[in-house]
């Protein structure tokens, strides 16, 4: 009996001075948001690996975007942005370059939103100059991105861009076996490059364009050098004397599609389409990690309904969310 007259006491002045309690209770939550409050889960990522091919065969302008005609680089530049943009928050995004025989990581996986500006800008920078030999090797690149996705401390999904045209060309005698690669399920070759062959620009040490790459460096691996060596441009690298002359590229859909049955993995066109954009984000998620989730917007949203309940007995009453003096 005691217990209810106290409980019916308490109810009673709660009900008489239930603007100071919810006043009270909004300050106490505003406190508790500068604390940052935030809890760990555990779900399902998407986590990309964003391979680019940066031989010289990527020079070749055979795409358009907005009507204008750009470089195989450009378009991926262009293709990796979207990703990065439409990917939600959450998804995390690291960078690779491949050129010859090796796959180079230029930095581990970042969160999509806390870092959009530097995955941006890293993207941006993406061009030939890179690349550390002439030559392409599609199959041997594969064996490095193993390692690479190895030595991410996350699965990751890897989105590899390139035309797949390589320099030498693959054959039965330079073919790598890739019967042992582990990594197939996890990679999807992005074709780039348009059907019909273009001759490929060459440039030198100091990226000007000083004509086109010869025939014979269809055999020679796209002259082999190290593009970084100024020293060797004498003043400037060979060219091919005549079109005729010229060595002609474009994207080798077939030797694409059938490395990536030979490794079970998967090949798509690079376009610039929602369609392109869906496959990618409806890719499984490739790792279940924590992730760090901020309770400030809860602590926010009660302080509203706080103040909210203070205003709202006289907004209903009265139409007025004040009380007026007579």
């Amino acid at each position: 009996m005691r217990l209810r007259l106290l409980t019916l006491k308490a109810l009673s002045w709660a009900r008489s001075h239930y603007e100071t309690l919810l006043i009270s209770l909004a300050m106490l939550l505003l406190v508790g948001s500068l604390v940052k409050p935030q809890v760990m889960l555990k779900q399902e990522v998407h986590n990309f690996l964003l391979l680019a091919d940066v031989s010289q065969s990527m020079n070749a302008q055979d795409l358009k975007l907005n009507n204008k005609t750009v470089s195989r680089m450009e378009y991926t530049q262009h293709l990796m942005k979207r990703i990065v943009e439409t990917s939600s928050c959450g998804t995390y995004i690291s960078l690779g370059a491949y050129s010859a025989e090796n796959v180079a990581l230029l930095f581990m996986p970042l969160e999509v939103c806390a870092n959009y500006d530097e995955i941006m800008d890293s993207i941006a920078q993406l061009e030939w100059r890179m690349a550390w030999s002439g030559n392409s090797r599609i199959t041997f690149g594969i064996k490095a991105a193993e390692g690479v996705l190895d030595y991410l401390d996350t699965p990751a999904k890897m989105l590899f861009f390139t035309d797949g045209d390589e320099a030498p060309k693959a054959n039965g005698i330079n073919k790598l076996d890739l019967s042992d690669v582990r990594i197939g399920k996890r990679v999807v070759f992005v074709g780039i490059g348009g059907k019909e062959a273009v001759p490929i620009p060459r440039y030198n040490a100091n990226n000007k364009w000083v004509g086109y790459w010869g025939i014979d460096s269809k055999e020679e691996g796209g002259g082999g050098g190290n593009y970084a060596d100024a020293s060797k441009d004498d003043p400037d690298p060979v060219v091919a004397s005549a079109e005729y002359d010229r060595y002609l590229s474009s994207q080798d859909v077939e030797h694409l599609q059938e490395v990536a049955k030979e490794i079970n993995g998967q090949y798509i066109e690079g376009s610039d389409s929602d369609d392109f954009l869906a496959f990618v984000q409806k890719q499984k998620p490739a790792a279940r990690i924590l992730s760090i989730y901020s309770l400030t917007w809860i602590y926010y949203s009660l302080a509203f309904l706080c103040i909210l309940g203070v205003y709202l007995p006289n907004l209903l009453r009265t139409g007025r969310p004040f009380k007026m003096p007579i």
